[in-house]
């Protein structure tokens, strides 16, 4: 396939591009930075330094040829949600990263009197706020906290595609890579004998490996069954405390102290909620209609992103 990538030049696209390349399609990569993947040579790769945001973006002639020729499109394009504080100037940020580029990609397709066949549009399993007690599913209602708010515009964003095109939405929960995310921000701590829950440590974690992750949106993009939304989550949710065991367990490092939520909540802000709540979310949709994750327990996820040589 042709495929058209929006915000994969981050932390899913180091591994999502050249997956994706080694499974034979073709790829143009939209990132801000003009060589996201130096050491990645292809002649079925070309990148557009370009923002998706911007509604400009959308004139250039490049970005008009490849949105054209493409067979399917990815769009994961945001800003990354527990970087910073959440200034009320970055809460805005975190909403319009993801709003305008989706908004802009769905009316440049539909105006197309023939759009790519498939768009994989990124969500997050903020969608259905937090909880300590309850189960959700993709049939489960929205929340009402801001993370909510960003993942219902942002849905709805994606939603005004042309009927033409098989939309799936992936709301995605912790992705485990050694290299960034929260697993990367966890390991160096570990390593040094000091790791331990975050918070509470009974908040839930829904989680998912990066490559198993990354086999998801290949499979969306090659098959026709899947449409709609889909919970991007392993079938073993867990809670902050048990990974934290876990993690030990798989570096042979104590995992004792915890980090407590104030200080937390003094770097991030209301960002905090990201990592201090949490959400138990299933992914019933997948099980039903046979997605085999590699990586469907804990224990194997870690080492995988914990070993020498990870994927």
């Amino acid at each position: 396939m042709r495929l058209l990538l929006l915000g994969c030049s981050g932390f899913v696209g180091r591994e999502l591009v050249p997956f994706l390349l080694e499974l034979g399609h073709s790829i143009t990569l939209v990132s801000r930075r003009a060589n996201p993947f130096p050491a990645l040579a292809s002649g079925r790769l070309s990148c557009l330094q370009l923002d998706p945001a911007d509604p400009q973006a959308w004139q250039h002639d490049g970005l008009d040829l490849a949105l054209a020729q493409a067979d399917g499109v990815v769009n994961l394009a945001g800003e990354p949600i527990a970087d910073k504080r959440w200034t009320p100037e970055h809460r805005e940020l975190l909403l319009q990263s993801r709003l305008r580029s989706t908004a802009n990609l769905a009316a440049a397709m539909a105006a197309m009197a023939k759009p790519p066949a498939v768009l994989v549009n990124g969500s997050a399993v903020g969608f259905y706020g937090s909880s300590q007690t309850a189960r959700f599913t993709e049939a489960s209602p929205a929340g009402s906290d801001y993370l909510a708010e960003i993942c219902k515009q942002w849905e709805a964003a994606a939603a005004k595609l042309p009927p033409a095109c098989r939309l799936v939405t992936l709301r995605i929960g912790i992705v485990l890579g050694p290299d960034g995310g929260a697993l990367g921000k966890m390991l160096p701590v570990f390593r040094m004998g000091f790791g331990g829950p975050v918070g509470s440590g009974r908040q839930w974690m829904s989680w998912i490996h990066r490559h198993d992750l990354c086999r998801l949106i290949a499979a969306a993009l090659e098959d026709s069954a899947y449409s709609g939304t889909y919970n991007a989550v392993g079938p073993e949710p867990t809670t902050m405390a048990a990974f934290a065991a876990a993690l030990g367990r798989a570096l042979g490092r104590p995992s004792l102290l915890p980090v407590p939520g104030p200080l937390l909540q003094l770097l991030l802000g209301d960002g905090a909620q990201v990592v201090l709540e949490g959400q138990q979310v299933v992914p019933e949709r997948l099980q039903a209609q046979g997605f085999k994750f590699d990586y469907a327990e804990l224990s194997a996820a870690l080492a995988a992103a914990t070993s020498p040589a990870p994927r």
